[in-house]
């Protein structure tokens, strides 16, 4: 349903920049991979064998390259998850696997903040994982770089650092499901369109932020990516 006029005011449209652009790039809906990287499957002690999953954060969770991010509320167990991002310049339903890759408007950096005890006591008991995943400031991202730029990359260094230590440290070509098989999986259950986001995955290496650490990440030849957890 559209309206010409609201009854409060309306909240603004979230963007996030592109590089060597004026314009930036509007965020309509953001979808993340739940597991992604065999190790990181691992770790976690989940089934290796199961296909893709998705779950959402939500547009205004969004922040930008160089933010300084609070520590969240109600969690001791703040979590870095480093992944490759597909911005999305078209989409449908049921996209067929070679025409995929035809709805891919550009690629970033993006860092999956997760309240990890809230995550796994909810896994735990069944219910949804909002809660560990979709809270405010939870998604950080570069600035986009246009496929005409960057390519497609299928492969390549993806890594993230904590106060100069690497935590995370793989290659693009490590991902289960590469992006490709995402959007194809993606667009048949939901109808993706033009301003959508995807977080791809991320590989093994996850662990615990504290008050005042310095993140850094990157995926070699897309962007880079900075925050801070406020003291």
């Amino acid at each position: 349903m559209n309206a010409t006029s609201f009854v409060i005011p309306p909240p603004p449209q979230a963007s996030i920049a592109v590089a060597g652009e004026s314009g930036a790039f509007p965020v309509r809906r953001i979808w993340c991979v739940g597991r992604n990287y065999l190790e990181h499957i691992r770790e976690m002690g989940n089934d290796e064998r199961a296909p893709p999953f998705f779950f959402a954060k939500q547009p205004d969770m969004l922040e930008a390259d160089g933010a300084t991010i609070p520590y969240p509320p109600l969690t001791k167990d703040l979590h870095h998850e480093v992944e490759l991002i597909v911005a999305m310049k078209s989409g449908g339903l049921n996209i067929p696997p070679g025409e995929a890759l035809d709805h891919v408007y550009g690629y970033g950096v993006g860092i999956d903040l997760t309240r990890r005890d809230l995550q796994l006591a909810a896994r735990s008991s069944g219910r949804p994982w909002d809660a560990g995943k979709a809270f405010d400031e939870s998604a950080p991202i570069s600035p986009i770089r246009r496929a005409g730029e960057v390519g497609h990359p299928g492969k390549g260094s993806i890594w993230l650092k904590v106060n100069g230590e690497t935590r995370q440290s793989a290659d693009l070509e490590q991902l289960i499901w590469p992006v490709p098989d995402v959007i194809v999986h993606l667009s048949k259950l939901f109808a993706l369109k033009a301003g959508d986001l995807i977080y791809t995955g991320t590989p093994a290496g996850v662990g615990p932020l504290v008050r005042g650490d310095r993140v850094e990440g990157a995926v070699i030849g897309v962007g880079e990516i900075s925050l801070r957890i406020a003291d």
